[in-house]
């Protein structure tokens, strides 16, 4: 099919449509070695790699024509082996998913965030382990990368394999950074929280409503001094 003519409308590829269309660009594979490869290549980083469900999404690359059978390899009595590449339709349908995830930054909800601007509603000291313990596991997360990228190395992985990798691990190393000076904080007391801000406006309150009647008091009229009551005429 041509990659103009008839182009269908792009659509939203899965995150495993995407690896299998980015694997056929390299050169055309059958179910099996691509499953190896994303294996090899650690790219269940980015979606769950079993293989029924690559093989199915196999299929329907191949029923929308983003996919053609390249060949069918026979060897024995072993059995057959579909070879699928990558059509036109297929790249240009992929080159527009990458484009617009590289592009346009998505709407995403990430957990932390919201944790964090809900945890003024856990006590102080709660927090504070609870942050310890993720830094532990964050800290576990930013080994492991360091340890994908040597491996990649020695393997003599080309670096635009693991472009993601660098990226991961300055957004990881900042967060850790970040989430360490936030524990610090909360442990020694220097951020304020929730039941230091209630008593503090609790404070403020009476402290207002103590004003306003030492003013209104001020003002009230004292007994002689011509100014007339509200019975006089």
């Amino acid at each position: 099919m041509s990659g103009r003519q008839g182009r269908a409308a792009r659509v939203e590829l899965t995150p495993l449509a995407v690896l299998v269309l980015g694997l056929v660009t390299e050169r055309p594979m059958h179910p099996y070695e691509m499953f190896q490869t994303l294996v090899e290549r650690r790219e269940d980083r980015f979606a769950k790699l079993r293989p029924g469900s690559l093989y199915h999404t196999v299929d329907r690359l191949h029923d929308r024509k983003l996919l053609l059978v390249s060949e069918v390899q026979r060897e024995g009595n072993r059995p057959e082996r579909t070879v699928y590449a990558i059509t036109d339709d297929g790249r240009a349908m992929l080159r527009d998913n990458i484009a617009v995830m590289l592009s346009t930054p998505a709407d995403e909800y990430p957990a932390l965030y919201l944790a964090l601007a809900e945890a003024h509603t856990i006590g102080r000291g709660e927090v504070v382990d609870l942050l310890e313990q993720r830094l532990h596991a964050m800290q576990n997360h930013l080994d492991a990368i360091d340890a994908e990228v040597s491996l990649a190395e020695a393997r003599e992985l080309p670096e635009m394999f693991m472009l993601d990798a660098g990226c991961r691990r300055v957004a990881l190393a900042a967060q850790i950074a970040w989430i360490g000076q936030l524990r610090d904080r909360l442990a020694t007391g220097q951020l304020m929280w929730l039941d230091e801000w209630h008593r503090r406006a609790n404070n403020e309150h009476h402290d207002e409503r103590h004003h306003a009647d030492s003013h209104h008091a001020d003002e009230a009229p004292t007994p002689g001094s011509g100014t007339p009551s509200r019975n006089e005429v």
